[in-house]
């Protein structure tokens, strides 16, 4: 199939497009969520790091290893806890790059297919042009009616 530049069809249909960018929009939502979920490890390790690092290294304290409760010292736990900690911040490194390149993609293919989002959900649809509000409640009336 030859491509026209210029011409009103793509090589695609309209839906495989819209297939393919709902799809590459879903992976940057999934990207952004994983790099939450790890900031909020890295803040854990952290919040860890801080609480023990002033305290007797030959303390005995408890570390979490695969589902198991582990006697350690802090001399012992320390270190794993600031490498676990380093390994997550390059993680959400190269997530982040990820995400950029993403992002990237994704402007190019709405330029290249011309797609527009329309923002808004639908809150200015009275001729008035009075803004409708959305909340849901229940409506009670005087005790006693019927």
């Amino acid at each position: 199939m030859a491509k026209v530049e210029g011409d009103s069809k793509e090589p695609l249909n309209e839906q495989a497009v819209a297939n393919i960018y709902a799809s590459m929009k879903n992976e940057i939502t999934q990207i952004y969520s994983k790099t939450t979920e790890l900031e909020m490890e890295v803040s854990e390790h952290s919040l860890v790091i801080n609480a023990i690092s002033p305290l007797d290294p030959s303390r005995r304290c408890y570390r979490m290893i695969g589902g198991v409760l582990v006697e350690r010292t802090i001399r012992e736990v320390m270190p794993a806890v600031q490498r676990n900690k380093e390994g997550l911040e390059e993680v959400i490194a190269r997530l982040t790059e990820a995400l950029e390149r993403k992002k990237k993609d994704v402007a190019e293919f709405e330029t290249k297919y011309k797609i527009k989002i329309r923002k808004g959900d639908g809150e200015m649809k009275d001729e008035s042009g009075k803004k409708e509000g959305n909340a849901q409640g229940v409506l009670v009336g005087p005790a006693g009616a019927t």
